[in-house]
């Protein structure tokens, strides 16, 4: 991913960080709309686990929908790819759906997008 969708990563990278699970999301949906293969896998469930987390601690959803829709999306990228350690940030989005105080971290890192 370059250009305008590497900002748009890097963007929603920042804003999922920082906790602002729905601006993260927004940020993830142009890029989104416009990947393909694993490259949107990974922008899909990205999209996924920010909605869950603002469900989750912004309307009280305990469901985990979201959460259990973005394990198909991981299930199908290697445990590190566009430079997120998947494996780890798939747990600490899980341990955060069930504890407030909780912010997982996407942990970008400045490495070519597509890994594996």
């Amino acid at each position: 991913m370059t250009g305008r969708g590497e900002n748009h990563l890097s963007e929603g990278a920042r804003l999922f960080d920082a906790g602002e699970w729905w601006e993260a999301h927004e940020a993830w949906e142009t890029p989104w709309g416009t990947a393909t293969g694993a490259e949107r896998d990974f922008l899909q469930a990205l999209i996924l686990l920010a909605a869950a987390l603002h469900k989750r601690w912004h309307h009280g959803s305990l469901t985990h929908r979201n959460f259990h829709k973005a394990e198909v999306y991981l299930g199908r990228l290697p445990d590190t790819y566009g430079g997120v350690d998947l494996r780890r940030l798939r747990g600490e989005v899980w341990a955060a759906l069930h504890d407030p105080a909780g912010r997982p971290q996407l942990g970008l890192k400045p490495v070519p997008y597509a890994e594996g």
